[in-house]
């Protein structure tokens, strides 16, 4: 395996496309074991969503990741990885296999593509194993285009199969720069998608695994990303989240202590109390009645 997406002997020649396999799939239910290709792939979600776990190599670490439609992954040959779909409904794919080849052809070569188009040159020299990319209905044209041209033509080349086939290459680099382009790490940004959603939805019964499918991420590999990048659980952030919340509602609005838990998204009274005690150091109602004569710090703490 190369420690860039695809090999660096295809920049040295005139290399082609060939198509190892293609084919349309819905799985429902099931779990892949690990394997390997010997061809990059193209795992695009059509509809639904499945899991893909890439094992660790040089050029990428470990990475579990829920796909949604229109996302896809580009995944180098040789690399460890496995498909998993669960309980929750079908995901229906389009997958394609393929590597590059020298050959005689009238039409542009990878290593032409790259001397002639500086985003393709950057996705070639991309220093992973893997990508992980979101389509704007642009790249689902070509691929099914191609896919149906290889079915009817038995994968033999002709015309339009080098011409979609160039057009693939050249749509991943444009997503692939534009996601570069954001400038938002994409650990920050399920990071930030995250935090989103429990701002938003902290009010409700909500836990690791919706989060996780808020952000397409799988929620064991959320867990360990949210700890990672900010010092504490998913859990633990939610907790906190809610609480200064709670604290917000006992100083500064006369809602009953009893509903604040349903306010909150603590639906047990006593965990609320218990909870809120553990965090503070008070009782909820303790709380709200010495706000009324004592002064609170800037994150609404009661001062010493």
């Amino acid at each position: 395996m190369s420690e860039t997406l695809f090999k660096p002997e295809w920049m040295a020649g005139d290399s082609y496309p060939h198509v190892f396999a293609y084919y349309f799939k819905q799985w429902a239910d099931y779990s892949m074991s690990f394997h390997t290709h010997d061809a990059i792939e193209i795992m695009y979600v059509i509809s639904g969503q499945c899991g893909i776990e890439v094992e660790a190599t040089k050029a990428a670490p470990a990475c579990e990741m829920t796909l949604g439609k229109g996302e896809f992954i580009v995944l180098d040959a040789n690399i460890p990885h496995r498909l998993t779909v669960d309980e929750r409904g079908p995901c229906r794919m389009l997958n394609v296999e393929f590597d590059f080849r020298e050959r005689q052809t009238a039409f542009p070569s990878m290593r032409q593509l790259a001397l002639e188009d500086e985003l393709v040159a950057s996705l070639i020299t991309e220093p992973s194993s893997y990508l992980f990319l979101r389509d704007q209905s642009d790249l689902y044209p070509v691929l099914k285009s191609l896919v149906l041209e290889l079915d009817s033509r038995g994968k033999s080349v002709n015309v339009r199969t080098e011409l979609l086939f160039a057009q693939l290459i050249v749509t991943i680099a444009r997503i692939h720069h534009e996601a570069k382009a954001k400038g938002i790490n994409p650990a920050n940004l399920y990071m930030k998608q995250a935090i989103e959603y429990m701002h938003h939805n902290y009010d409700r019964d909500i836990r690791v695994k919706d989060i996780a499918a808020a952000v397409s991420l799988h929620p064991g590999y959320l867990h360990r990303l949210f700890r990672t990048q900010q010092g504490q659980s998913l859990t633990g952030y939610l907790t906190e989240l809610r609480m200064e919340k709670a604290k917000m509602l006992l100083r500064e609005t006369d809602i009953a202590i009893t509903d604040i838990c349903d306010y909150v998204g603590v639906g047990s009274r006593q965990y609320f109390h218990a909870m809120f005690k553990k965090y503070s150091n008070q009782t909820p109602i303790a709380y709200r009645y010495s706000v009324n004569t004592q002064h609170l710090d800037s994150r609404g703490r009661i001062e010493e």
